[in-house]
């Protein structure tokens, strides 16, 4: 979708006239974070969390799909339903929250407190993804959070890299159960149907597709979707029953898991994207110090400044350091364009909480 920001956000933000993110230097930087820390508040009223046991019907969902793929190396190809295929389907959508509507209407990825981006698939997805396959990440053994998913890929591809365990959580609960939820059931079925044929042939064939299948997805917004592609045995894969699906803030999706006896813990939290608002910086720095394992990573995609939203990696490092708990470290800076980042967060020292 060719849409922006909606600049509908709370005050206490960075001013978004700001076009230069050198203009903000590490004084300013300082007295900002103090401000949102103790005052900023989403700019309205957050959606109570809720767990999705009754899924909206994913087998009607995926008959007759528009898939795209993304693959990236050696990592498994990733499906997920088309964008441009939402937008224009939006009326014959289940949509409680109108977000469909409401973001076609104003043209906008974003609509704070309404809408928080959950349909869009952002550029630093990619650059997490890539990072894993470069360093051979696996996921054997780990409980995973992908928070803030979307459309899911980075917990999907946990998922289908052995995590024992892989909860995801947006905002939104159409994002959750129009697009996660298909997204997860159609990477299972890839999953089980390689497993029943010679994997190593296919593999090698994706393989050789890598760049142009990554190209062909970051280039998609010409309104012509790919060719349809149709699901196979919808019946509920294997893969599917180490999936949990939340929609909700973060504050009452962490006060809904807390509930739990023991409390889940994560031994790595994926987030991508999601510190463009700073109003939301401290409900996010709760939630990861509450249910991040004592040892465990939090992975950060993010991009240096969000422009006519105020965050973005500078305040966001400057508050993570100001309430020193966690340590940060880059993993990897991009230089062109404006500046993306993908950042670790680990305990500054071992801590049961």
């Amino acid at each position: 979708m060719s849409f922006c920001f909606n600049f509908d956000v709370p005050a206490q933000t960075t001013n978004p006239e700001v076009e230069d993110e050198n203009e903000l230097q590490k004084g300013k930087k300082d007295t900002a974070v103090k401000s949102m820390a103790d005052d900023t508040k989403p700019a309205e009223r957050v959606k109570e969390a809720i767990e999705h046991l009754q899924l909206s019907d994913p087998q009607f969902i995926l008959r007759d799909a528009v898939t795209e793929t993304v693959t990236i190396g050696t990592l498994p190809p990733l499906h997920f339903l088309n964008e441009t295929v939402f937008e224009k389907t939006a009326s014959e959508r289940e949509d409680r929250e109108k977000i469909l509507s409401r973001t076609a209407e104003q043209r906008s990825d974003l609509i704070s407190g309404v809408y928080e981006g959950g349909l869009k698939v952002w550029e630093c997805t990619y650059d997490l993804l890539e990072l894993i396959e470069k360093d051979g990440e696996t996921f054997g053994g780990k409980a995973v959070l992908d928070l803030g998913c979307g459309a899911g890929l980075l917990g999907i591809l946990a998922l289908r890299r052995g995590a024992t365990q892989v909860h995801f959580q947006d905002y939104n609960s159409t994002v959750i159960e129009q697009l996660t939820v298909p997204n997860v059931m159609l990477n299972c079925q890839e999953e089980d149907e390689v497993g029943s044929e010679d994997d190593k042939e296919g593999r090698v064939k994706e393989e050789d597709g890598c760049e142009k299948n990554v190209e062909d997805k970051r280039e998609v917004n010409d309104g012509n979707p790919p060719p349809k592609k149709r699901a196979a045995d919808l019946s509920k894969p294997p893969l599917l029953a180490k999936c949990r699906f939340f929609s909700g803030d973060w504050c009452t999706f962490l006060a809904l898991v807390k509930k739990e006896d023991p409390i889940p813990k994560y031994d790595i939290i994926f987030t991508s994207e999601t510190i463009y608002n700073a109003a939301y910086y401290p409900a996010l720095h709760e939630t990861l110090c509450k249910l991040l394992a004592s040892d465990g990573l939090v992975y950060l995609a993010t991009k240096s400044h969000y422009f006519g939203v105020g965050g973005g990696l500078h305040l966001f490092q400057t508050f993570v350091e100001q309430r020193g708990i966690f340590s940060l470290d880059h993993l990897w800076d991009g230089e062109e364009g404006l500046r993306r980042h993908v950042v670790v967060l680990r305990f500054k020292r071992a801590k049961g909480i």
